[in-house]
């Protein structure tokens, strides 16, 4: 009997000192932790405001442009690619009479390494150039490289050509003044007094263009006043208009814009 009551009260005890033992919450720290990861994210999504000066045709611009979406250093490589790469990426002689023509055939191989020269460093400050990492820049920087290229090869197959005018029978291009320039004299001929009628049209003075390919034709030097004019206003306009180029349209100007909170401008009096 002893032995029962004692059993009892122990575990009576026992009931009683466990019910004592205070609980253990979580939801005080797990609190404090949800409102301080909110606080982070708040800060984080806040902008944080940097500048770049940039110029275009008529005012000194300054952006100012988030710098935990962009760097500066991605801001710059994107504005040369917006505004700086946007005329003419290579050039060469351009050959308009026969003069033109005696020179660029001499110094063909030095032309040919200048543009070598000026093709491989416009390509690596192309290919180097760091520029906001969105799909529409990454598509114009791959372009504009795409374009140089283009360009370049135009330029070459060019100067070659003027010395060697069968070079153009490698290239699909412009088919019939290839093939013109790589014929019969009067084949040629004809397709030279063709352009020269298509040029006139457009000429202030038609008539002048076409008394001027009466005389050259008549000249000793026909052949070589065809080449000139076949190569430089035929092939070679042909050729450039099928280039693929970026179009630095409203809609380039408008998304370099975007890439900034604000632009504050000073500009001059077209």
């Amino acid at each position: 009997m002893r032995i029962a009551i004692m059993s009892i009260f122990l575990l009576v005890f026992l009931s009683c000192k466990k019910e004592k033992q205070p609980t253990s919450s979580t939801e005080p720290a797990d609190s404090a932790q949800a409102l301080s990861q909110k606080a982070d994210t708040l800060t984080a999504v806040q902008p944080k405001q940097e500048v770049f000066q940039f110029v275009t045709e008529l005012c000194d611009n300054k952006g100012y442009f988030d710098s935990n979406k962009y760097s500066k250093e991605e801001i710059k490589g994107t504005y040369k690619l917006w505004f700086e790469l946007s005329g003419s990426l290579l050039d060469s002689p351009f050959v308009h009479n026969l003069k033109d023509l005696t020179e660029v055939r001499n110094n063909k191989d030095k032309i040919l390494a200048k543009l070598d020269k000026d093709f491989a460093e416009r390509k690596a400050q192309i290919q180097n150039l760091k520029v906001v990492n969105t799909p529409y820049w990454q598509d114009i920087k791959k372009k504009t490289y795409e374009e140089l290229v283009q360009t370049y090869e135009k330029l070459k197959t060019q100067t070659l050509a003027y010395s060697d005018p069968s070079v153009l029978l490698k290239n699909d291009k412009c088919k019939n003044f290839s093939k013109a320039l790589n014929s019969t004299d009067d084949q040629m001929f004809a397709e030279w007094k063709k352009l020269r009628e298509e040029m006139s049209k457009t000429n202030g003075n038609p008539q002048r263009i076409m008394d001027e390919f009466n005389e050259q034709l008549g000249s000793s030097d026909n052949r070589d006043y065809a080449l000139l004019d076949l190569i430089t206003f035929g092939w070679g306009n042909c050729a450039n208009d099928k280039i693929q180029r970026v179009s630095h349209d409203e809609k380039i100007n408008n998304e370099f814009n975007a890439l900034f909170i604000k632009i504050d401008s000073e500009c001059d009096e077209p």
